[in-house]
């Protein structure tokens, strides 16, 4: 950072100076010199920068950069929050300028915390969670997000901290949490002058507890006659179920049909297999259940089915095939009739000549005492 101003001087370091001036003045006037008549501001300026050198630049970070009768510059490093304030440059004329300027350090907030989430919550719940942020000046400001979605907590409190000119911002964000916000990104950012957005913030996953969402995956949507086959429950749970079981409305599980966990396996489908079935899962938090219908398939009525298909298919491509070649037909057939037009048209002066050299001369274009033919385009 680079300061203009000079430094403001103690009172008794004030009174010098103008001691020093008022002498030099009595100096010159006592002298029959060209100082008689002029007054050295020059040498007041220089007896000014002679005590700024014993107090401001005492300090090291402090240093003096340009020094001329109009002109005083000076450098500030690592500057601190001490070195707020404001600036006073004064030049010992008669009467003496003065400027002024006011140097704003910026207290850089630290990185903010969340605190409030320590476990998991049960959907439908509340969790408080509370950000702070210290060492920002001016006061920093505080916004909360849910994953991209700015969401609003309460207003920023902002406290003074002690022996120090900077603040403590908190602000407070409470959730009535769904499912929806399992694993979703709660976060915190600073919003400050001294740091570019999004530079300082902090996130804190969300973790909800919630009974599982049911579904049942077939192994195929045709089960056959026969064949081997079952049915898996899915369970979409925080946290995800371990104990399932199966049931079948109306009626005990069928014979060969065994319970493997999330899994009802079937050695071989049968007819009587048809039926709905129930699969109800557990996670600790809560019960879910889903039902699925079974139908087993004839698999003779399968294979017709199958057969009448592929008789279709084979219907269809055989008309494109035949349209295709009439198409092709017709086409041929067009472009070798307007062919042969062209050239009998062409020859057709051929006819009423009467000798072989003049149906010669009349086929090739010739005029020989004819009237010119013409070629017609049909």
């Amino acid at each position: 950072m680079r300061a203009r101003p000079s430094i403001t001087f103690p009172a008794f370091q004030q009174a010098v100076l103008w001691a020093v001036a008022a002498l030099t003045m009595l100096l010159a006037t006592s002298v029959r010199s060209n100082f008689v008549f002029v007054y050295d501001t020059y040498v007041v300026y220089v007896l000014f920068l002679s005590a700024l050198s014993f107090s401001a630049l005492r300090d090291n970070r402090i240093q003096l950069v340009k020094s001329t009768a109009t002109e005083l510059i000076i450098t500030i490093s690592d500057v601190q929050l001490s070195d707020d304030g404001e600036y006073t440059c004064s030049i010992f004329t008669m009467p003496v300028r003065t400027a002024r300027a006011t140097v704003t350090v910026l207290g850089v907030p630290g990185k903010p915390v969340i605190t409030g989430f320590d476990d998991a919550v049960e959907e439908g719940g509340k969790v408080t969670l509370t950000c702070t942020s210290s060492g920002s000046k001016p006061p920093a400001k505080l916004h909360w997000y849910r994953d991209q979605e700015e969401i609003q907590g309460r207003p920023d409190v902002v406290e003074s901290n002690p022996d120090e000119p900077t603040y403590t911002v908190t602000s407070e964000l409470t959730l009535t949490v769904t499912r929806n916000d399992n694993n979703a990104l709660i976060t915190c950012a600073v919003d400050h002058p001294s740091i570019a957005n999004g530079d300082k913030r902090t996130e804190q996953p969300l973790s909800v507890l919630f009974s599982p969402s049911m579904s049942i995956q077939p192994e195929s949507d045709l089960p056959r006659e026969g064949e081997k086959f079952f049915l898996q429950c899915v369970g979409n749970g925080n946290p995800e179920p371990t104990a399932f079981v199966w049931r079948r409305k109306d009626a005990e599980l069928p014979p060969l049909a065994k319970v493997d966990g999330a899994f009802l396996r079937f050695e071989s489908l049968n007819k009587s297999d048809n039926g709905v079935y129930e699969c109800q899962a557990d996670n600790g938090i809560g019960m879910g259940d889903i039902t699925h219908t079974l139908l087993v398939q004839d698999p003779t009525a399968m294979s017709t089915s199958s057969g009448v298909d592929h008789a279709v298919i084979g219907g269809v491509v055989a008309v494109i095939v035949f349209i295709m070649l009439c198409l092709l037909i017709v086409l041929g057939r067009y472009l070798i009739r307007h062919k042969g037009t062209y050239l009998t048209h062409e020859a057709k002066g051929s006819d009423d000549a009467p000798d072989a050299d003049t149906a010669i001369i009349n086929a090739e274009g010739g005029h020989s005492g004819v009237d010119d033919k013409k070629e017609y385009f049909i």
